[in-house]
């Protein structure tokens, strides 16, 4: 069996002083830096969002950032502008080894849809591609780290297990919103899923 580590957007905007920062985002650089040359593969996907993107709350009228919304796809959080294609805040932290990625995973970049997930939009049909990568590669066992834990990473986590691969969550090297309660909840439904939290 193959492994990989799929690091979840570990850039500039969800760490300290980012549009969207997560609290202590940055501390996790180093132990996921650390922990690359266990895997025989390692990930990154990377927000990748034009301006114009509809999970903006500055692209809606009257809305504030966290307002939640009905989009065709289902609710939407709105977000504050984050990974805007091109900008600083749309980089890799400086510190993270971007040099030892197998390949970069960007996500977001249809302006309509939401891509919370490293498999699919969110609409949940909309492939990304990273499942067809990572079994022509022979790849079965995955572990998450990143940013934010009850979102991105949380939901990638789960839709690779719905696909069939071997998934943990190594929880250390995570950090989160937790926005009512999103954090218990987001745990609650990696379990159901059968996502291992190490």
């Amino acid at each position: 069996m193959s492994n990989a580590l799929i690091v979840i957007d570990m850039q500039n905007d969800f760490c300290p002083g980012g549009n969207l920062a997560v609290a202590h985002g940055d501390q996790i650089v180093a132990p996921i830096n650390a922990m690359m040359d266990n895997f025989d593969a390692v990930i990154l996907t990377q927000d990748w969002h034009p301006a114009t993107h509809a999970s903006f709350a500055d692209n809606h009228d009257g809305a504030a950032p966290f307002d939640l919304v009905q989009m065709p796809y289902g609710p939407q959080v709105l977000w504050p502008r984050h990974c805007v294609i091109g900008t600083p805040g749309a980089a890799f932290h400086r510190d993270l080894a971007v040099h030892r990625a197998d390949i970069v995973l960007r996500k977001g970049f249809r302006a309509d849809i939401d891509s919370y997930s490293a498999f699919f939009e969110n609409d949940h049909v909309t492939p990304t591609g990273l499942a067809g990568y990572l079994r022509e590669r022979g790849i079965d066992r995955l572990s998450f780290v990143g940013l934010a834990h009850d979102f991105c990473v949380a939901w990638s986590a789960i839709d690779a297990a719905k696909l069939g691969f071997d998934t943990q969550v190594i929880e250390s090297a995570c950090r989160a919103i937790d926005m009512d309660g999103s954090l218990s909840a987001a745990r609650d439904a990696m379990r159901d899923a059968g996502v291992a939290l190490v």
